[in-house]
């Protein structure tokens, strides 16, 4: 590391756009002279990006911070100083909180805030910062652009916040209203990342497929039209996007996975639940047969594509019949991966005072059935794909020495034995062995080694 550099650790709880968002905080303060560390010792600035969708997530924070306390005062006893910020959706609901309850936390900001570092930077060596204000417009706009390789499959934002206001969530508290980025933004984002070896991008918002930006010609442009544009940059060989929500699957995206090669047939589209009567306390705005319909209907475009899934069990007011519904909507689409949890109140949101409180034991035991359920089709769907060729994108190093890891065009991750020089190519890889989380390969033949490692 230069000497000249100043130590940067963040640690990034959540979701992929908490990833997105550590990175570009990364890039902002790399012109200020700070490089990233991978541990927290002897840093100059730690920033804790925090998640407010698990349970107990502030007290986590909390715990974290405390843990980093001896770090700090380490740094001050050498002479040095560390700045100790904690961002993202914990920070966006709880600013002034942490600042009360954390006198070693000298910066606070939310998510729409982290472009305006500098400042804040520059106000927290005379005073203790609190920034939670939501301007989504300028954020984007005086983001550092691309400059480095983010490696050959990466994230890129493309809308942020959401007008849905599921009774359960905290999201548009802590993220703020839908904003979509205007499309030549993206288009442009997305030709450096290309440009620096980039093969895969992977689009992201908190209600992805509600995206609706400003295109050139002044018109709006659909998350299905955005892609198309994408699709035809040079070098881009893969597109995914998350998360979505049943109620934004529009005709013009459903079709794109059947006309655009480039986008991956797998979607992760949560459905919460299966029962209409829960889905109505949730304020989904979508019913199990709706979400069912869209099923039908991407099916029919891509017969093979992999669906994927959120459910949250023991919501209040689920009865025995009501969990019964969901099973049965799991049984009928096949799930390839998803996520469950236990429902729990996040302060601030409608949910967190609703009558019909499921017991604890209920919820566990609910959760377990499910899961099961799930985890077999994933599974099953895992041992389908034994004795395929599929193309895999080699993304990093596996486990193992003289191993890659990649994933196939469903999502799946997958360990093949092969040469470090096939790392950020496409090959040809035969599915082995099925796991529940993973499957094992082999590079199709010795020629497609040589030729993708350029040999």
């Amino acid at each position: 590391m230069d000497a000249d550099k100043k130590k940067l650790f963040i640690k990034t709880w959540g979701c992929q756009m908490n990833v997105y968002d550590s990175r570009k905080m990364a890039d902002v303060l790399a012109g200020m002279g700070y490089e990233t560390v991978e541990a927290p010792e002897g840093a100059d600035m730690i920033i804790l990006n925090t998640c407010h969708i698990r349970e107990k997530a502030t007290d986590k924070v909390f715990s974290e911070i405390g843990r980093l306390r001896a770090h700090k005062q380490a740094k001050e006893e050498a002479g040095g100083k560390m700045v100790m910020a904690v961002a993202g959706c914990v920070a966006q609901a709880e600013g002034d909180f942490i600042l009360k309850r954390a006198p070693d936390v000298d910066l606070v900001f939310g998510p729409g805030a982290y472009h305006e570092l500098p400042e804040m930077l520059m106000k927290a060596t005379g005073e203790r910062v609190v920034n939670t204000d939501f301007p989504a417009e300028d954020k984007f706009d005086k983001l550092p652009g691309e400059h480095k390789s983010q490696g050959p499959a990466a994230f890129l934002s493309v809308q942020e916040g959401c007008d849905k206001f599921c009774t359960f969530c905290v999201v548009p508290y802590t993220r703020g209203a839908e904003y979509s980025r205007p499309v030549q933004a993206i288009l442009n984002e997305a030709k450096a990342m290309v440009d620096n070896g980039t093969k895969e991008i992977t689009l992201l918002g908190q209600n992805v497929n509600a995206y609706h930006g400003d295109g050139k010609d002044g018109k709006t442009t659909s998350l299905g039209e955005l892609i198309a544009l994408l699709a035809a940059i040079n070098g881009l060989e893969r597109i995914r996007y998350t998360t979505s929500h049943p109620k934004d699957m529009d005709e013009d995206l459903i079709n794109a996975h059947g006309s655009i090669p480039e986008l991956m047939p797998y979607l992760h589209l949560p459905v919460q639940a299966g029962s209409n009567k829960i889905l109505k306390a949730m304020n989904r705005k979508h019913t199990a047969e709706s979400y069912l319909d869209i099923i039908d209907r991407l099916r029919k475009v891509r017969p093979d594509i992999a669906m994927s899934s959120d459910f949250i069990v023991g919501f209040p007011g689920e009865s025995d019949e009501d969990f019964e519904d969901t099973l049965k909507v799991v049984e009928q689409v096949q799930y390839q991966s998803a996520y469950s949890f236990k429902y729990s109140p996040r302060p601030g949101t409608p949910a967190a005072n609703m009558a019909g409180l499921v017991r604890e034991d209920m919820k566990s035991e609910r959760l377990e059935r499910l899961q099961n359920l799930l985890n077999n089709q994933q599974l099953t769907f895992n041992q389908k794909t034994v004795g395929l060729t599929m193309p895999v994108l080699f993304e990093r190093k596996g486990k193992q020495a003289g191993q890659l890891q990649g994933r196939t065009p469903y999502n799946q991750s997958i360990n093949v034995p092969a040469n470090d020089r096939l790392l950020g190519e496409i090959v040809d890889v035969q599915v082995t062995e099925a796991f529940g989380n993973s499957l094992a390969g082999t590079v199709e033949t010795t020629e497609m080694i040589y030729k993708a490692a350029g040999s």
